[in-house]
């Protein structure tokens, strides 16, 4: 069985993430533009929570394509990350209610460290099945950005009791880490191929 049908459901869940996340923005109730900038805090955490579903849709579809075949693991590993996933416009709809507030901001963080261990897991289960000197399990021996990130997630976790704003700059931190999106599988995979050759 090929990948598509999995990209086509975790497309598919992310726009309706996506879809759900804009439902959840209030319209203002005046015509002024003071009442517009009153809403800084759902659209802030809406244009933070965009750019981390972005970042799942381009990194996903670059992983997928190192899938060799679609093992119980990788299919399980995925409904996993969506899981999580599917939880960010709750998590942005609360914390876009109440910003800088200890608990939503925690839980925000919370639910991206969740999402960010179900990649790590789902990326596991895809390198599992490369021999051990493939380029691509060199490529992901380190993967700093990933480590670095849960480490990021768990310390504003922590500071969102202390201090709710840094938690907020490390959480935007790690969305500019991945901004560009990961090429090591793109770049494993090519130099495997021309290896081959």
């Amino acid at each position: 069985m090929n990948t598509g049908r999995v990209e086509a459901l975790t497309d598919g869940l992310l726009a309706i993430i996506i879809t759900i996340m804009v439902f959840d923005i209030a319209v203002t109730t005046g015509d002024q533009l003071s009442d517009l900038l009153a809403l800084w805090p759902v659209l802030l955490s809406f244009a933070l929570s965009f750019v981390y579903i972005a970042i799942y849709w381009n990194n996903h579809s670059y992983l997928l394509s190192a899938c060799r075949k679609l093992s119980p693991a990788v299919m399980w590993g995925n409904m996993h990350l969506l899981f999580w996933l599917s939880l960010i416009p709750f998590a942005t709809r609360w914390v876009g209610s109440y910003p800088f507030a200890p608990v939503p901001s925690a839980v925000y963080g919370a639910v991206l460290l969740m999402a960010a261990l179900a990649y790590f897991y789902l990326q596991k289960r895809i390198l599992d099945q490369h021999e051990h000197d493939h380029p691509l399990r060199h490529a992901f021996r380190y993967d700093w950005k990933g480590k670095t990130s849960m480490v990021l997630y768990a310390v504003g976790i922590g500071l969102a009791f202390v201090q709710p704003v840094l938690s907020w700059l490390l959480y935007a931190t790690v969305a500019v880490l991945w901004f560009v999106p990961d090429s090591r599988i793109a770049r494993a995979l090519h130099d495997h191929q021309e290896a081959g050759k």
